[in-house]
């Protein structure tokens, strides 16, 4: 995990897309805060999100501490996460519930692939397409979201502007292809009545390659719809239509604060950019970029009036907009990661790629199995276990890095998340066995992560289809 300077102020988005087994057409999103786009299929049967294009959420807009204070910020965070234990442990599997008659994906075990927190309520998604509220109040699972029994989650996202969350479902009757959104307040999910929620965006066609994504800091929503070839944008607080985009050779766009990149289909030797203002289309900017020949775009992505642009085998290429300045940053100094983060208000970016002190358990890196904090100084995430650790365990721990030092700061491992033997007094040996054994599975193999900042707790899900919950 590596951090690279830039000078630039912050986003959030999420897109979910109608994606091919493959992804997105091969296309490269950037993790940035608070983006996710959700892809339709491509085949005639549903594929799992995690082999979706990546998916992002999580950043949040404070600012990060100054640098004078940042050495104590470090010292709190780590008396923050001391004496982490696991507290509490939720089942979405329900084979013999109510619920499994209406749901028959209930009925096998899945993995847990997203979790969200709002308010007092707990969410939680697995790759079966089931996603189940949880009280935190009473631990009892409120409802689940699946209004359908044909119905299949996709992706959640979480609208602030009017306290609703998102749900985009997938749905046999219609052989998986087509996106379907819906948005459900929260006041009715705590009263277990999701099908109060009504659908959005139902004059669109969401098939592969078509996509829709939410944008938090903008508070826009963009869709595309393939069979037209036309781009809409929508405004997130009361889901009206603002403006479209219907070039044909418009390949992709890309969201930054206040603006939209557009990617066109390039030429021999560059490719024709746009940059339009997000509020209302109007274009600010229209150039070419000159490129290699031959050599293929590993990615283009934007940075705010920085442009980044990186071909095979080539250096890393960072245009300013603004006057055409170009600086390089060597091919062997910067290579080609498997993901970003887009780190605004500290104007970094995170890039992930193979390491082997802070190996990842999952190497796909969506932003369902990493949290960055708010203040975008820490990041939790999923490690696998040491390899000098002891053989008769396979669990990993959640760590706690400083992103600006990429030090460790905490870690919650089966050896410190166990009870003391002060506060084990008076157990039987059988009952401490089983307290090890159920935090041992919980670090096995967790498959999504979320930190809830105002309560301090961090829920991991695993392959299983639980979820846990971890405090001090």
């Amino acid at each position: 995990m590596d951090a690279i300077g830039s000078s630039s102020g912050g986003s959030r988005n999420r897109r979910i897309t109608t994606s091919s087994s493959a992804g997105n057409g091969g296309s490269r999103s950037p993790l940035c805060g608070g983006r996710r786009r959700v892809v339709a299929t491509k085949n005639d049967g549903w594929s799992n999100p995690l082999l979706a294009n990546n998916t992002v959420k999580k950043l949040q807009r404070r600012e990060i501490t100054s640098n004078r204070h940042r050495s104590g910020a470090i010292t709190k965070s780590v008396h923050r996460f001391r004496n982490f234990r696991l507290t509490e442990r939720y089942d979405m599997h329900d084979p013999v519930g109510q619920c499994s008659l209406v749901l028959p994906l209930l009925m096998r075990r899945a993995k847990v692939i997203e979790i969200v927190v709002v308010h007092d309520i707990v969410f939680a998604l697995a790759s079966s397409g089931v996603c189940a509220a949880f009280s935190r109040g009473t631990n009892k699972t409120i409802c689940f979201l699946n209004i359908y029994p044909d119905e299949v989650i996709r992706s959640l996202f979480y609208n602030k502007n009017n306290d609703s969350l998102i749900t985009v479902s997938v749905y046999a009757s219609d052989n998986f292809s087509s996106l379907k959104c819906r948005s459900i307040r929260i006041e009715y999910i705590q009263r277990g009545k999701p099908d109060e929620g009504f659908p959005l965006f139902e004059t669109e066609s969401l098939k592969w390659p078509g996509f829709v994504e939410f944008d938090d800091v903008n508070e826009k929503v963009l869709t595309y719809s393939a069979q037209d070839s036309i781009y809409k944008v929508f405004d997130l607080k009361n889901y009206t239509l603002l403006y479209s985009i219907t070039d044909r050779q418009v390949e992709e766009i890309k969201i930054s604060p206040g603006i939209m990149l557009l990617i066109f289909s390039r030429g021999q030797s560059h490719v024709p950019l746009k940059i339009l203002s997000i509020e209302d289309g109007t274009v600010l900017k229209d150039f070419n970029h000159l490129l290699h020949r031959n050599k293929k775009v590993d990615f283009i992505e934007q940075f705010n009036e920085k442009l980044l642009v990186k071909q095979d085998n080539e250096n890393l290429q960072i245009l300013d907009v603004r006057n055409a300045e170009v600086k390089e940053v060597g091919s062997t100094e910067f290579m080609t990661p498997s993901a970003f983060i887009f780190l605004y208000e500290n104007q970094l970016f995170l890039t992930f790629r193979n390491q082997t002190d802070h190996v990842l358990s999952h190497p796909d890196c969506n932003t369902n199995n990493i949290y960055i904090t708010s203040d975008q100084d820490l990041i939790v995430s999923f490690c696998k276990a040491d390899n000098d650790q002891a053989t008769d365990t396979r669990a990993g721990s959640i760590n706690i890095s400083n992103i600006w030092t990429g030090k460790c700061i905490a870690k919650i491992n089966s050896s410190n998340a166990m009870p003391s033997k002060d506060e084990q007094e008076g157990s039987s040996s059988n009952k401490r066995q089983v307290e090890v054994n159920m935090v041992e599975e919980a670090l096995e193999d967790i498959t999504a992560l979320y930190f809830d900042e105002e309560h301090n707790e961090i829920y991991t899900g695993n392959s299983n289809g639980l979820v846990h919950v971890w405090s001090n």
